[in-house]
């Protein structure tokens, strides 16, 4: 069954904890056999990573993202196996987007397991470790947070990477360039600026050469046509065609994600409940800021699968 006014969203690094999935994995027989399909594809035992940690393990990017897109996809398929609706669009935040596809039915989930495993390689790769950094600005307009990085820049690079929602912008690039942009931000007038604690400065031009290198890893990979609906963050278009889809994929590493437009995008084609499918309650925060009308319900544990299964 279809409900045209759901929508399913899956999470990006950030989301990530030690022990999440701990219930469901006791719970659902599926949880273990698709974490044993993802460490089979990957030489390592996923489940036990996410289950136990270490943290830092679990934290490092090519570690987190086949962690993410394993633990969602094996939310979404509990969500399918217990009768849940199917949702009208898919979308995700960043790495999310990748799960959005899989559960599309665009990628082989195995493939696309390997797939984000090698993307984190390629992303820390692609600059040395502290020479960049991401931060968030809050309580300013997009257009003064473009500026600000103009103003920052200095032959550097900086640029807003994530459009979260109306007042929250994150931005990326070489750390200098972040630290005299948070500068700018707080002079400009800023109610916050919070730099982030990772280690891939992501969706900025100094993601271009990660994205040359993943060109060739995707294109040794099939895309079918998406059964549901994908909104990708690259432009917040809909898109069920495998090559446009792919197309605008390869420009999701280094261009930033318009999360606010996808959230508008999905109310304007008359979606009026989002559940976030995977670990966290990030992007329901975010939803929630962005049209506080849209009903946002995460599905993270047993009780919440069952509480989304109710409604």
């Amino acid at each position: 069954m279809t409900t045209d006014g759901l929508a399913f969203v899956f999470p990006g690094q950030g989301s990530q904890s030690v022990g999440m999935l701990s219930g469901l994995a006791e719970n659902f027989p599926a949880v273990t056999g698709i974490f044993a399909e993802a460490s089979a594809r990957l030489d390592y035992d996923l489940l036990s990573l996410c289950l136990n940690g270490p943290e830092d393990k679990l934290n490092r990017t090519e570690y987190t993202q086949p962690a993410l897109l394993t633990a969602s996809y094996a939310i979404w398929r509990i969500w399918q196996d217990n009768g849940g609706a199917r949702p009208g669009f898919l979308a995700g935040h960043s790495l999310g987007e990748y799960t959005a596809l899989v559960c599309a039915e665009v990628l082989d989930f195995a493939d696309a397991v390997e797939l984000v495993a090698d993307r984190g390689r390629i992303m820390q790769d692609a600059v040395p470790h502290g020479a960049g950094a991401m931060a968030a600005v809050s309580g300013l307009d997009d257009d003064t947070v473009i500026d600000v990085c103009a103003g920052a820049a200095q032959e550097e690079v900086v640029s807003a990477a994530n459009f979260n929602f109306p007042g929250q912008v994150v931005i990326a690039g070489n750390a200098g360039a972040v630290e005299r942009a948070c500068d700018l931000a707080k002079k400009a007038g800023a109610r916050r600026v919070t730099p982030l604690p990772v280690s891939v400065p992501a969706h900025c031009r100094l993601m271009l050469p990660a994205a040359d290198r993943l060109q060739l890893r995707v294109n040794e990979i099939d895309f079918a046509p998406a059964a549901i609906p994908v909104v990708q963050n690259v432009d917040a278009r809909a898109r069920t065609d495998p090559g446009e889809i792919k197309e605008a994929m390869m420009l999701h590493m280094h261009q930033p994600v318009l999360w606010s437009k996808c959230i508008a995008l999905m109310r304007d084609k008359g979606i009026g409940r989002i559940i976030e499918c995977g670990p966290g309650r990030v992007l329901s925060g975010l939803i929630r800021r962005v049209d506080k009308n849209i009903a946002c319900n995460g599905i993270s544990d047993t009780a919440s699968l069952d509480a989304a299964l109710s409604m």
